[in-house]
C-alpha cells in the first residue's frame, strides 16, 4: 500500500519550492544587474521617443534601420532640465531629467533614481529604464541620441540665466551640463541633438508659433539648442524646420496624433531622418 504525505509536508514543500524559484530569480536579477551591458547607441527623451516602445517605436526602427543595438533610456513627461522650485537635488521627477541622468551617467551611480519611483500614469516601464541605464557601460557607447525639449517648452522652463550658463533649472544651462557629464563619461563617444517637431496646442487652438508657457515660442528654445551645439562642436538632426507640414491647421493630422506624439506615420519618418543622419556619418 502506497504511504501518502501529510497534508502540511506537502504544503510545506510547495512553499519551500517556491520560496526557492523566488531567491534564484532575484538572484539571476542581481547577477545581471552587475555585468555590464553593451549597446551601439543610447536614446534620451521624454515621451516622444519613450512613449511608444514596440517595433513602431522610433527607437526599434532607428535599430532595424542602421542595424545597431539601441538602448531607448527615453522618459516621457521628463525635461531636460530639472523643475524643482525647491531646488531638492533629491526630487524624484528631477532626477529623471536629462541633466539627472547624465550626472548618474557621469559618476556611474544611480542610487537617487533607483530610490525614487513615479507613481504616474504610463511610467509602468521606467523602473526598467533606470535598470537597463545603470547595466550600460558607457565607456562603450558609440553615441548618445538626445531627442529632448518639448517638455521644457510646454512646462516655461526658463530658457537660460545670464549669471549661471549652466544652471539646471534652465533649458540652455541642464542641457550644457548634461553634454558635459556625458563628455567627461566617454570623451570618444559622438552626441547628436535631436530637435522637437513643429507642434499644435489643440486645447488652446494654438500652434508653437503662437503658445508661450512662459519662456517662449517653442522656436526660441530650438534656437537655444542649436547654439549650444555649436558651442560644444555637435550636429544637430532638425525636425523642426521644414520637417512636418504645417501650412494649415489641420496639418497636425498628418504626422501626429494628438499634435503633439508623432503616430506611427511620424515615428516612421522621424526614425528615418535620424538613421539617415546616423548612415551617412558612417560612410
Amino acid at each position: 500500500m502506497k504511504r501518502q504525505l501529510p497534508k502540511r509536508k506537502w504544503a510545506n514543500g510547495i512553499v519551500s519550492l517556491v520560496l526557492f524559484v523566488l531567491l534564484l530569480a532575484v538572484s539571476f536579477r542581481m547577477r545581471l544587474k552587475e555585468q555590464p551591458g553593451w549597446v551601439d547607441i543610447v536614446v534620451f527623451g521624454d515621451s516622444v521617443c519613450g512613449g511608444i516602445r514596440d517595433e513602431t517605436g522610433i527607437t526599434d526602427q532607428l535599430s532595424e534601420r542602421t542595424q545597431m543595438s539601441v538602448l531607448n533610456g527615453a522618459l516621457g513627461g521628463t525635461c531636460i532640465s530639472r523643475i524643482d522650485q525647491e531646488c531638492r537635488l533629491d526630487y524624484a521627477k528631477d532626477s529623471l531629467s536629462l541633466a539627472g541622468l547624465t550626472k548618474a551617467v557621469m559618476a556611474r551611480d544611480f542610487g537617487v533614481q533607483q530610490a525614487f519611483r513615479i507613481r504616474e500614469s504610463n511610467t509602468e516601464y521606467f523602473e526598467n529604464v533606470v535598470d537597463e541605464l545603470e547595466r550600460i557601460d558607457f565607456t562603450t557607447v558609440k553615441l548618445v541620441v538626445i531627442c529632448h525639449g518639448l517638455n521644457d517648452y510646454y512646462d516655461g522652463v526658463p530658457i537660460s540665466n545670464e549669471a549661471d550658463p549652466y544652471d539646471e533649472y534652465t533649458f540652455s544651462g541642464a542641457l550644457r551640463s548634461s553634454l558635459q557629464a556625458l563628455q567627461k563619461a566617454n570623451p570618444d563617444m559622438g552626441i547628436v541633438l535631436v530637435t522637437p517637431t513643429y507642434t499644435w496646442h489643440r486645447e488652446l487652438g494654438l500652434t508653437c508659433e503662437e503658445y508661450d508657457g512662459g519662456g517662449g515660442i517653442q522656436e526660441d528654445y530650438i534656437r537655444a539648442q542649436m547654439e549650444i551645439a555649436e558651442e560644444f562642436g555637435l550636429e544637430v538632426v532638425d525636425l523642426y524646420h521644414d520637417f512636418f507640414p504645417h501650412d494649415t491647421w489641420e496639418d497636425w493630422e498628418l504626422y501626429t496624433w494628438d499634435g503633439m506624439h508623432p503616430n506611427e506615420a511620424g515615428r516612421e519618418k522621424i526614425a528615418g531622418k535620424i538613421a539617415d543622419h546616423i548612415l551617412g556619418n558612417r560612410e
